[in-house]
């Protein structure tokens, strides 16, 4: 895997901003760090603009906000959203479609109108997800949600480290661009292994308790990093 290009971003999922605060400012200059995710715990507690305006007083780099989970609405609130965002200073956004086509469009739609990245996610890292593993969504749901974010230009994508043959199905019904970038939950405290995921090539991977329960931020991505490339 030696083409494969690994990038870094730390899940800033707590709700004490010092806390995140430390880890922002511990790995701010990492090489392959490509940025930082907020969620709901931060972005509810403090207020987006905040957390964002914390980030920035370290790093110039890309704050991505997943709301766990968005467009799980009505169509009507994607542009809501995204000016929420937009406002904020958010770069980046994930979606989990959940409520279905017609809110996946709109909410894509009016991300792009605020200059927002759109990423889209189908699949969770937990177990009990889709109906094959005892979950409520149809087992065509990730094939479904992937073709019509394809349709609608998206190029980013969450897949969970978690179940790796899941997703090199997924990948195979629906051929990618080599430009295709893939964000992926599952790293450290859940067990995911991005080794196991070669035909994946622009690798994001989203690291949230074990960064932040690391004495040394820095030093625990330095070595998560060589471990993981040493051994591709």
């Amino acid at each position: 895997m030696s083409d494969k290009e690994f990038r870094w971003i730390p899940a800033l999922d707590c709700l004490d901003l010092e806390e995140a605060r430390r880890v922002v400012a511990a790995v701010a200059g990492h090489p392959f760090l490509y940025g930082f995710k907020v969620g709901f715990t931060l972005g509810l507690t403090h207020g987006l603009p905040q957390v964002v305006a914390m980030i920035r007083r370290h790093s110039d780099k890309p704050v991505v906000y997943d709301h766990q989970k968005a467009a799980t609405d009505i169509p009507e609130m994607g542009e809501a959203f995204a000016r929420t965002l937009k406002r904020a200073g958010i770069d980046e956004a994930i979606l989990f479609p959940q409520a279905g086509p017609a809110t996946l469009q709109s909410w894509i739609t009016a991300l792009r109108q605020e200059s927002l990245k759109v990423i889209v996610g189908a699949v969770m890292t937990h177990a009990c997800f889709l109906q094959g593993e005892g979950g409520y969504l149809a087992d065509s749901f990730p094939d479904q949600v992937f073709r019509l974010a394809r349709a609608n230009g998206v190029g980013a994508f969450v897949v969970p480290l978690t179940k790796p043959a899941l997703v090199e199905h997924l990948l195979a019904q629906n051929p990618i661009e080599p430009t295709a970038e893939f964000y992926s939950p599952g790293f450290g405290a859940q067990g995911g292994d991005a080794r196991a995921f070669p035909f994946v090539r622009r690798h994001y991977l989203i690291v949230g308790r074990s960064l932040l329960r690391a004495p040394d931020p820095a030093a625990w991505l330095d070595q998560a990093h060589r471990d993981l490339v040493g051994r591709s």
